[in-house]
């Protein structure tokens, strides 16, 4: 481990949490913070206000290894958890819609592909989502169907050899750029996952807009009309939710470290923002109730990285229980939230104007903490975990 302390690095790292981490996490941390820096920063206010995701980025986080990161082979870098998390909460420090383009590609997409598909399917489409000459789409939600998707009424029924799909998915992300999508459909035989190429006749994504949060970023909705696909299309080695939960838990972990990002570069533009800005004829750093909520914020990023950093340790452990990717998932985003909406107040007025990042990261967590579970399925996981009694119905 390396003990070195990065204080400059980290301004609100008050424990010396590089100390946790290998020479080549943090390597890799720093290779991602200085390509956001770089080549988001000075551009997402611009890409926020027109809606516009950066389909020009997708090759240099090819070039980076962060498509598919997490997984072996295939044209992927084979990363851990850990080095997962630490590039996610670098992306999600530029913006949270940037960090869920590699989280819908890698841990959704390419995942159910990998875990599920057949090794065809893995050697089409795997290389090419890792090289970034193919982008992903993961279906699952539906107009009716998000918190629970075992309603989704998306049907797919054997015709011949064929299958033919029809149904609705709302708020997939990336789709109406997406090469590839997994769709989930009922069958007669359970829900099935199913690779379908964009091109495919039937196949329509349509952007969903305006938005308030997430405007830097793609979600659709996609129609599927009597869309007519080979037998070999089906993914062949899961049936049932087990198959798009897998994936799901990948991006939940995912998240867990990005909203950490999002509060740690408000918390940073806050403090910058105190040190600089006079008021009474002296910086607002100098106030108690600045540096209370300065303090309480710097106190909430240490702990959330720690849970980050402890269940990511967990999990190339091959130890981790799912309903602690909840624990994680349900604190940071909570804590995230509330620290970019207090970060916003040390800025004042200037604070909602698209000069600052703050509210921009907060009306992003809107989204973040409701997509891959709300506050309320992974409160009920935990419930349940803690009493024994599902209180979902």
């Amino acid at each position: 481990m390396n003990n070195a302390l990065s204080t400059e690095l980290d301004p609100a790292d008050l424990i010396n949490l590089d100390s946790l981490l290998s020479t080549e996490e943090i390597a890799l941390r720093n290779k991602v913070r200085g390509f956001v820096n770089e080549s988001i920063k000075p551009h997402i206010a611009s890409w926020y206000e027109n809606a516009q995701f950066p389909l020009e980025i997708v090759p240099e986080l090819a070039k980076l290894g962060l498509l598919g990161m997490h997984l072996e082979g295939y044209g992927c870098a084979g990363r851990s958890a850990v080095e997962y998390g630490l590039a996610g909460s670098e992306l999600e420090a530029g913006d949270s819609g940037l960090r869920t383009f590699v989280s819908v590609q890698g841990s959704l997409a390419m995942s159910a592909i990998y875990k599920h598909g057949s090794e065809e399917q893995k050697q089409q489409w795997l290389p090419q989502m890792a090289a970034g000459e193919a982008i992903g789409c993961f279906g699952l939600t539906e107009p009716s169907a998000g918190s629970d998707p075992s309603s989704m009424t998306t049907f797919a029924r054997r015709d011949g050899d064929d299958w033919v799909i029809n149904g609705t998915k709302r708020w997939i992300g990336l789709a109406n750029v997406a090469q590839v999508a997994v769709i989930w459909a009922q069958t007669e035989g359970g829900i099935r996952g199913f690779v379908v190429p964009t091109q495919t006749p039937g196949f329509k994504a349509t952007a969903i807009e305006p938005k308030l949060s997430m405007r830097a970023s793609i979600q659709c909705e996609i129609e599927l009309t009597d869309l007519r696909l080979p037998a070999d299309a089906v993914l062949p080695n899961v049936v049932g939710l087990k198959g798009p939960f897998s994936c799901l838990n990948e991006a939940r972990y995912g998240i867990i470290w990005g909203a950490m990002g999002a509060a740690r570069d408000s918390f940073e533009v806050a403090l910058k923002y105190s040190q600089e800005r006079m008021q009474f004829d002296k910086p607002l750093a100098g106030y108690q109730l600045t540096q209370q909520k300065l303090v309480d914020m710097a106190l909430e990023i240490n702990k959330g990285y720690l849970l980050a950093l402890h269940i990511g340790r967990m999990k190339d452990a091959g130890t981790l229980d799912l309903h602690q990717i909840s624990v994680g998932k349900l604190n940071n985003c909570r804590e995230a939230i509330a620290i970019c909406r207090e970060a916003r107040t040390i800025l004042g007025g200037n604070g909602i104007t698209l000069d600052y990042s703050p509210l921009r990261h907060a009306n992003n967590l809107e989204s973040v903490r409701t997509y891959e579970g709300t506050d309320e399925v992974h409160t009920l996981i935990l419930g349940n975990k803690l009493t024994g009694v599902p209180a979902f119905r």
